[in-house]
């Protein structure tokens, strides 16, 4: 079945509805883009419109369009290849054409390395008009946004998506009832796309029925209400309708239980939670790359009914959440640590990501198990931030900071462990010549290794000092141990 939202996507910009002033801010921009030379930024909620206007403008212009999505594509060198083919591009083809960047309120993370200093300095240097889109515009870098122009996409009224509802069931030949389209138009007040999803849902032999497999969605339960109803009170379906009447994308609702669920679970319970979070983490990234919102529905079904039914018992009583996730930061600090365990292990960032961090999450809560946390830490080379966030412990605990300092000395005695000798210090012979390959192998062994071959050969030097005291000098005794144990001088520095 062919997905609706593409059927009927605007193909001119006349056609995008709801946002009459913002549809022809955009125009004019485009339409006087030779003389300011300014890209802008289109910026608003899910589904109102805003790629759908974007490729609509290029169409009524007649450029062809050059696109590429942030989530995709976020560092430095990526925009700059990004870049470097739209320019190629415009050469071979002459003319104008329209480059479209989605998402470009996700280049402000840490793991982008450069990439929304990169896009800052294409937009400044474009020779041909960029449109940046995103959801949230102070996402975006201060100097990004400084270097466009704005224009805002409002929330499509219920008033305005009706007409869009009616005239996709007169095309489609379907029968309706008035009164249907405006319950889905206020069900879907604001995202216009999802109201297209939803009447498609309901069609069924040429009618569209009155209750659709959505619910009907009041939306004004609050974030807390839903934390309760998914972590402490409610079963698996109570836990997916109070979602549904939860006025918060399936991004926004997985950031807030990712952060709280360690507040109510633990155990096993906290381990099987991660594994639902995991799960609307893959459908969320297929929505990404695909477009396919359709995908959302997947994902909140592991948010919500997934984390609520692997709760063992109900919770009763008052949790302090705390207040909403930062989304800059932790997800910089979730990526770097899913980019050192995809470096340590050997696998993709995403694997790591959606696999093994729910896992160590898990296993290390509270740090609880400290010598499994310290191994993690000096396996990762993570600071204290990373442990934080890993552990759901504060990053300045005298916990934290232990662990922190015993997995840096770990990390420094391995290092020693297999340097090959490479920082002990080889004296020369008194008579000047090369060390034995006795004490070659020696400097090749492990810092317990050292420790022992240390020990024997002091042993060893104490016996023949008292033996040669009897009949020799001081002087000689302490020659005479230092030709016995040539290469061995030096190791009591690693004890």
């Amino acid at each position: 079945m062919v997905d609706w939202t593409e059927r009927y996507r605007p193909s001119t910009l006349s056609e995008v509805r709801g946002n009459d002033k913002a549809r022809d801010a955009f125009k004019s921009w485009a339409e006087t883009w030779d003389e300011h030379g300014e890209a802008v930024v289109i910026y608003g909620s899910p589904g109102v419109g805003k790629t759908s206007a974007a490729h609509a403008l290029a169409a009524d212009m007649g450029w062809p369009v050059f696109e590429m999505n942030a989530s995709d594509a976020r560092t430095k060198d990526e925009i700059e290849r990004f870049a470097g083919r739209a320019a190629a591009n415009s050469t071979l083809g002459g003319g104008r054409q329209l480059i479209i960047l989605d998402e470009a309120d996700n280049l402000h993370q840490h793991k982008d390395r450069g990439g929304a200093a990169a896009m800052t300095r294409l937009v400044k240097n474009a020779t041909q008009p960029i449109v940046l889109i995103a959801n949230d515009y102070y996402d975006m870098s201060r100097g990004l946004r400084n270097a466009c122009r704005e224009i805002e996409f409002r929330d499509v009224s219920a008033r305005s998506i009706v007409p869009v509802l009616r005239d996709i069931c007169r095309q489609e030949n379907i029968e309706f009832d008035e009164a249907v389209l405006k319950r889905i138009a206020e069900t879907n007040r604001g995202d216009l796309r999802g109201a297209i999803k939803d009447l498609q849902s309901r069609s069924h032999e040429g009618q569209i029925v009155a209750e659709g497999s959505e619910g009907e969605r009041d939306r004004t339960e609050d974030i807390f209400t839903l934390l309760d109803s998914v972590l402490k009170e409610e079963s698996a379906e109570e836990a997916l309708q109070t979602a549904y009447a939860t006025d918060e994308t399936p991004d926004n609702l997985l950031q807030w239980i990712e952060d709280k669920v360690p507040k109510v679970y633990a155990d096993a319970e906290l381990a099987d939670a991660y594994e639902h979070l995991a799960n609307a983490d893959v459908w969320l990234g297929r929505v990404r790359a695909t477009q396919n919102y359709s995908y959302w529905r997947y994902a909140t079904d592991n948010v919500a009914a997934g984390v609520a039914a692997v709760r063992q018992s109900d919770r009763g009583g008052w949790t302090r959440y705390g207040g909403a996730p930062y989304r800059s930061s932790r997800d910089a600090t979730r990526d770097y640590i899913a980019e050192r365990i995809a470096e340590t292990a050997g696998v993709s960032t995403a694997t790591a990501r959606r696999e093994i961090m729910p896992y160590l999450s898990a296993m290390t809560h509270h740090c609880r198990n400290r010598e499994l946390t310290v191994q993690m830490v000096a396996r990762y080379e993570l600071d204290a931030e990373h442990v934080a966030f890993i552990t759901g412990s504060g990053k300045t605990t005298n916990k934290v900071e232990g662990i922190i300092e015993e997995a840096r000395e770990r990390r420094e005695t391995a290092t020693v462990e297999h340097s090959g000798g490479a920082f002990a210090p080889a004296e020369s012979a008194s008579d000047g010549s090369e060390n034995t390959d006795d004490e070659e192998s020696v400097g090749a062994g492990t810092l317990a290794e050292f420790g022992t071959a240390g020990e024997d050969a002091t042993a060893e030097t104490q016996a023949d000092s008292e033996k040669e005291s009897a009949t020799d000098s001081v002087e000689s005794t302490e020659e005479s141990a230092a030709e016995e144990n040539d290469g061995q001088s030096g190791l009591s520095d690693f004890m």
